[in-house]
């Protein structure tokens, strides 16, 4: 049994806006609510303008009073640019206006390039290498028990909630699967960014769960890009906007993703192509067979719990037929959102 979530950017597509962007965002959310999908995650990126979502916790709170049973979350909140602190006040706000509801997904990324990070630190130069410590310190104070090292004068997070978030760090590699591990929280493994080296960063993180105050078994997911259609011609001409969005996204500058008419007329190099050929890698492309096939494949590769889907195609209405074909593929149901 495979369970499905989703992972959506807002991706600002060629013609609209970042209001368009974020609409849609709030209508997928909606719609895969109604799907049966376990959870919808939303993403941190900045100064780039083909990515809407720069704030997602702001992002989750609207997102859960619209929609009812599907759990909302980040993939992730990018801590090092902040103090564990003000997160755990802002998760624990949002767990208690939506109890059992909220994921904090946490990644170690800066987010940006290195100017783009010294704009969020407001010029105070962080260390990347803080971010175990600021992980700890966060599950000390949603859980009361933060260690004498991380105690700033008896400063305590509140509002308190009943109920916790759940706690998912993101990983390419083996340090991230050992990371969460060791913390025993869970482990998001970002196959959409590395398509390699995913089982040894799970196997890791199995190896080195330890049972925490906060989580006493290991659960993990795997994210993945995702374009499905009802006939593989059709997948494959979607899909081409996501090529060339990633090409573009490596080169910087404008990152709206191409319509396939722009996608089509576009004049590709050699270099390009096999580019396109290895990042094919990090996503699946075909008819509801095919792609069902390719996740029960990843499934046993992986011995994940669930994956997360990501379709930053331009099409609007055929991303959503994408996330139907795959309910429907995998009968996806109303979620129990009591437990992972």
């Amino acid at each position: 049994m495979i369970t499905l979530s989703v992972l959506d950017q807002s991706p600002v597509s060629s013609g609209y806006t970042a209001q368009d962007a974020l609409k849609q965002t709030v209508e997928l959310a909606k719609w895969t609510d109604e799907l049966g999908y376990n959870r919808f995650w939303v993403a941190e990126h900045h100064n780039t303008n083909g990515l809407a979502g720069s704030s997602p916790l702001l992002m989750m709170t609207h997102l859960a009073s619209q929609t009812s049973h599907i759990r909302i979350g980040s993939g992730g909140v990018l801590l090092p640019q902040y103090s564990s602190y003000k997160v755990a006040e802002d998760v624990q706000l949002l767990e208690n206006l939506y109890p059992n509801r909220i994921d904090l997904g946490l990644g170690r990324s800066p987010g940006g390039d290195a100017l783009t990070r010294l704009a969020l630190t407001d010029g105070v130069r962080k260390s990347l290498n803080e971010f175990p410590r600021q992980v700890q310190s966060l599950i000390g104070h949603l859980t009361d028990s933060l260690p004498r090292e991380h105690d700033f004068y008896g400063v305590r997070a509140f509002p308190k909630s009943e109920t916790k978030p759940q706690l998912w760090q993101l990983g390419i590699n083996k340090r991230g699967g050992r990371a969460a591990g060791e913390l025993g929280i869970s482990f998001t493994f970002g196959h959409f960014i590395q398509p390699i080296g995913g089982q040894e960063a799970i196997q890791s993180y199995h190896d080195s769960f330890v049972p925490s105050s906060y989580q006493q078994t290991p659960h993990t997911n795997v994210c993945i890009f995702v374009v499905c259609a009802e006939t593989e011609e059709e997948a494959t001409m979607h899909a081409k906007t996501l090529d060339l969005w990633l090409l573009k996204v490596e080169r910087g500058g404008d990152t709206t993703v191409p319509s396939i008419d722009e996608a089509s007329r576009y004049v590709y190099t050699d270099e390009e192509r096999k580019k396109i050929e290895r990042n094919r890698r990090r996503m699946l492309v075909g008819d509801v067979a095919t792609v069902k096939r390719a996740l029960l494949f990843l499934q046993e590769k992986y011995q994940n719990d669930e994956f997360l889907i990501i379709t930053n195609i331009h099409d609007f209405e055929a991303k959503k037929k994408s996330y139907a074909l795959l309910a429907e593929a995998f009968k996806q149901g109303k979620s129990d959102n009591s437990s992972l």
